[in-house]
């Protein structure tokens, strides 16, 4: 699913009227149709207090035509005009009529703080008062009524993004100079901005200018067609809620040739992805991994990357660990089979890289061996590779050796992490920039973990994860992902192939433990445990 700034949504909107042919009118009420049909299906009874509040553009047009069905349906709505400006769009206008003369919905105009209505707990608040139309900071009486909704109890639902979240403000930089210049033989030519030197700030933490325009704080925003950029960092997640995209039937042919650096990971994306295994096939196969892990205190990770490794199919797995780490190893884990390393606490050498595809990193620890051991992986691998944990951070001691990574080696960072490695940036929009340079420029895939991991290529396009839960917010759930790109990598899948099929995968088996188990009691073995539900999930 592609992910579009405003202007292309516009664009779709205007393809969609001009070639499908339709009236505009008519597809806002294709817009508040699929609007309608979502609150019913999770509506249960009649006796519902919904109030809705409506601007003068077509966001408001929206608002208005959702009223008159809900109406058809016996809920009564109150709808609240919101007359921050004189002039209503056509549309809106069009549906304000109509709701007047074809209802008898009760509508009330909101001129000041005075005509504020009364919001009790059990109402339902719908949003529909600026959308993703909004360029400008909200003042006067407006930022106060989206301040005095933000304070009520009442369930607030937003129509395509909560109201003051400002989208166009937002746009990354050179987005739209990048999206023509997508293959890696012109990776050189990509103008990038520089990375960003300032101080690393909060998560939640906005610009100065959207932090003093208020924005409403909703429950559920229902977008339309494509989701939106802003949905996929942190910083919106305390406005956005639980998000869900309303297919609006925008023409085809514009959606299939628009161009675009951002993607969202659905399971149309991944599906095609996962090969079917022959029945003539053996273990060779499905390939020989190498997973160079473990050192004193931390052999854990080794087993839980080890495990997930050989869950997701390969055909045979070495793990070289400390000699310390043998006996859990061949304990917790005998179709493992194990390279024994001369150090009793860390690795610290390895005489022959012959298999399919190498990983390093869970819990290796960074003694002044294993870094001299990394350098020569670096150096003298072949192999598809993937970096993890102490991998990565022995990395960022060394930053020069970025440049003599591989091509297509997967580094798999949480944001502490990519600070360590790439350098501080000051939001998540930043933040996307430069993991986008660092790919392009090293041609390299960065996995960067978070609610909506986004993997980066060295073409500069990025997807976001669409699976995944906060109760794989635990020790050991990275080690588990590490493992899967592994394993699929020695499979013989391409990187970017790996990638984007490891991360959905295991995000899909934390959500699968999450229902089975609950997020607060899980740990990384059950992601580990649903990894086969997770198959499951991609083949039905």
């Amino acid at each position: 699913m592609k992910i579009l700034p405003v202007e292309k949504i516009r664009e779709a909107d205007a393809f969609t009227i001009e070639n499908e042919p339709i009236e505009s009118i008519d597809l806002m009420e294709r817009a508040a149709s699929a609007l309608y049909e979502w609150f019913v299906k999770r509506c249960k009874t009649k006796e519902v207090s919904v109030k809705i509040f409506c601007g003068i553009g077509n966001n408001g047009g929206d608002g208005l035509a959702l009223a008159r069905m809900l109406y058809s349906t016996s809920i009564m709505p109150q709808v609240f005009v919101v007359r921050y400006s004189d002039k209503m769009s056509a549309d809106c206008e069009i549906n304000f009529e109509r709701l007047k003369e074809e209802t008898e919905v009760p509508m009330y105009d909101i001129f000041s703080e005075y005509d504020f209505p009364q919001i009790y707990d059990n109402d339902i608040v719908i949003d529909a008062i600026f959308g993703s139309g909004l360029n400008r900071s909200i003042e006067g009486f407006t930022a106060e009524l989206i301040d005095y909704l933000n304070k009520t109890n009442a369930i607030k639902i937003a129509i395509d993004v909560p109201s003051g979240l400002i989208l166009e403000t937002q746009k990354l930089r050179n987005s739209e100079t990048q999206k023509s210049q997508q293959t890696t033989d012109n990776r050189q030519q990509i103008t990038l901005p520089e990375p960003v030197e300032g101080k690393c700030q909060r998560f939640d933490k906005l610009s100065d200018r959207q932090v003093q325009s208020p924005i409403l704080k909703a429950d559920y925003t229902l977008t339309f067609q494509f989701p939106k950029l802003a949905f996929m960092f942190p910083e919106y997640d305390a406005f956005v809620g639980k998000w869900e995209v309303l297919d609006i039937k925008l023409h085809k042919d514009f959606i299939d040739n628009v161009e675009t650096m951002n993607f969202y990971a659905t399971d149309d994306v991944v599906r095609p992805i996962l090969r079917k295994r022959a029945k003539f096939s053996h273990k060779g196969t499905y390939g020989h991994a190498l997973l160079v892990a473990g050192s004193s205190g931390k052999t854990g990770a080794a087993l839980l990357s080890a495990e997930a490794c050989m869950r997701t199919g390969v055909g045979l797995l070495t793990v070289h660990l400390p000699k310390d780490a043998l006996l859990p190893m061949q304990t917790y884990l005998p179709e493992a089979m194990t390279s024994i390393d001369e150090s009793n606490t860390h690795c610290s050498e390895i005489k022959d890289v012959i298999y399919t595809a190498v990983g390093v990193g869970p819990g290796l620890g960074k003694h002044e061996e294993t870094v001299t051991l990394l350098k020569k992986i670096i150096q003298e691998s072949t192999q598809p590779l993937v970096l993890d944990a102490d991998a990565l951070n022995i990395i960022a001691d060394n930053p020069t050796w970025l440049s003599f990574l591989p091509d297509n080696t997967i580094l798999t960072p949480h944001p502490k992490e990519f600070e360590r490695l790439f350098g501080r940036t000051n939001n998540s929009y930043e933040r996307l920039e430069l993991q986008r340079k660092m790919s392009v420029v090293h041609n390299i895939i960065i996995v960067q973990k978070g609610a909506h991991t986004a993997i980066t290529f060295p073409n500069g396009i990025c997807f976001f994860n669409s699976t995944g839960n906060p109760g794989m917010a635990t020790a050991g759930s990275g080690d588990v992902l590490t493992g899967m790109i592994l394993s699929l990598l020695a499979q013989r899948y391409s990187p970017a192939e790996a990638a984007l099929l490891a991360v959905f995968m295991h995000g899909k088996a934390g959500d699968i433990a999450a229902e089975n188990i609950g997020m607060e009691s899980m740990i990384a073995r059950d992601i580990i445990r649903f990894i086969n539900k997770s198959y499951e999930y991609l083949k039905s």
